[in-house]
């Protein structure tokens, strides 16, 4: 009778996991640009001290944060930890749709042949846009 439980349990366990893992997946379509939105990328120098805090507690993972000031929004993007100098990262589109703002950025390797040092880095940039009230989607 304990064999049967056993088996038993072991056997919804191995269905239900797969069901579990896959139900968390979530897809966020984009929203129709309604316009772009004008951005300038800070400098590490002009930073506001939370925002480099921030970065500095979560730079060897992946991140992606907004921080908000009386009179701007700062979008926060990190790919953690890279292997190698080298890296850089593109912003593809920040724009304004119906109820976001979208942020679509991407992480450009070193190219081949460019010299690199064997040392860990940490990419990210930081966004300054106009303070909105508008959700950050970060694609």
């Amino acid at each position: 009778m304990k064999k049967f439980i056993l088996y038993g349990l072991m056997v919804i366990l191995f269905l239900t996991i797969p069901l579990t893992l896959t139900s968390c997946q979530m897809t966020i379509q984009k929203e129709e640009k309604q316009k772009d939105i004008d951005f300038t990328v800070v400098p590490d120098a002009e930073l506001p001290k939370e925002v480099a805090d921030f970065i500095e507690t979560k730079k060897t993972g992946e991140m992606k944060n907004t921080y908000t000031t009386d009179e701007a929004v700062y979008l926060i993007v990190g790919y953690g930890e890279q292997k190698t100098s080298g890296y850089s990262i593109t912003v593809n589109e920040c724009y304004l749709g119906k109820d976001a703002v979208y942020l679509d950025t991407s992480l450009i390797g070193p190219t081949k042949g460019e010299k690199v040092d064997e040392v860990p880095t940490y990419p990210y940039i930081v966004i300054k846009i106009e303070k909105r009230e508008e959700p950050v989607v970060f694609q």
